[in-house]
C-alpha cells in the first residue's frame, strides 16, 4: 500500500456524527495520518483508525447505582461500569409482573384516584 498523503480520503470514526465516515486526511506525522477532516460535517480530529471512543463513566453515578443494588439485594456484587452496558437485568422470579398483580393493590390504586384533589387558582389578568 502506498504512503497516506494530505488530501487522501480515508475511512474514519467522527466523533462529531459518530459513525464512521469518509474523511480527508490534514496532518500527516511518520507517513501515518495525525488529524483528518469529516467529509460531511467539516470537523477536524485526531485520526482514531476507525475506533469509537472508550464510553464514559462517571464513577459518582456507579458508586450510587451500586449503592441502590445493595439496597435491594445485599448478597449481590458490586457492577463494574464495563459490565453495565453488555448486561441485562436479571430476572427475579418472585416479582409478580403487572399482570400477575393482585386485586388488593388495584383497589388501594382506585382509592387513591377517588381522593379529593385540590385546586389552585389562575394567575393572570382579570376580566
Amino acid at each position: 500500500m502506498r504512503d497516506v498523503r494530505l488530501g487522501d480520503d480515508i475511512d474514519d470514526f467522527c466523533v462529531r456524527c459518530k459513525r464512521v465516515m469518509n474523511h480527508a486526511v490534514v496532518s500527516v506525522i511518520n507517513a501515518e495520518p495525525a488529524k483528518v477532516r469529516c467529509r460531511t460535517c467539516h470537523s477536524d480530529h485526531d485520526y482514531r483508525r476507525e475506533q469509537p471512543p472508550p464510553p464514559k463513566v462517571d464513577p459518582r453515578k456507579q458508586a450510587l447505582f451500586n449503592e441502590v443494588l445493595k439496597k435491594v439485594d445485599p448478597s449481590a456484587a458490586p457492577v463494574e461500569a464495563d459490565d453495565a452496558s453488555d448486561t441485562e437485568p436479571p430476572f427475579d422470579a418472585d416479582v409478580p409482573e403487572a399482570s400477575e398483580a393482585p386485586d388488593e393493590t388495584m383497589a388501594e390504586a382506585a382509592v387513591a384516584d377517588d381522593a379529593p384533589k385540590t385546586t389552585t387558582k389562575a394567575k393572570g389578568r382579570r376580566k
